[in-house]
């Protein structure tokens, strides 16, 4: 029983812990890349899933068409910005294929 009881004590502070020290995010306006024009079916999609993320998290999530290239531009855009998860791409299956065929041929 005093086991039990130890191991369920150990859980519920680590789980309280955890919270404890997570940041909150976001903190400011998330950026969405899209490869694509605007008004094709990607940039609806990334669109209709930013408008939900700002309601469901509070913060803004903005989407910005990069076209070009097949969305290596987009890419390219995202792989510079600084690792801090306010920078997002959303693409398409392209985003996959340009990888296999493309590899190393890219700068």
């Amino acid at each position: 029983m005093k086991r039990a009881t130890a191991v369920l004590a150990a859980v519920a502070f680590c789980a309280l812990a955890g919270g404890a020290a997570a940041q909150s995010y976001p903190a400011r306006p998330v950026r969405i890349l899209v490869g694509f024009a605007a008004g094709g079916p990607t940039d609806v999609i990334a669109r209709i899933v930013a408008q939900d993320m700002t309601g469901s998290l509070g913060q803004s999530f903005v989407v910005e068409n990069r076209p070009g290239a097949n969305a290596i531009i987009a890419t390219e855009a995202v792989a510079r910005s600084a690792p801090d998860g306010y920078t997002l791409l959303f693409s398409s299956l392209s985003l996959l294929v340009n990888a296999i065929l493309l590899e190393g041929k890219v700068h």
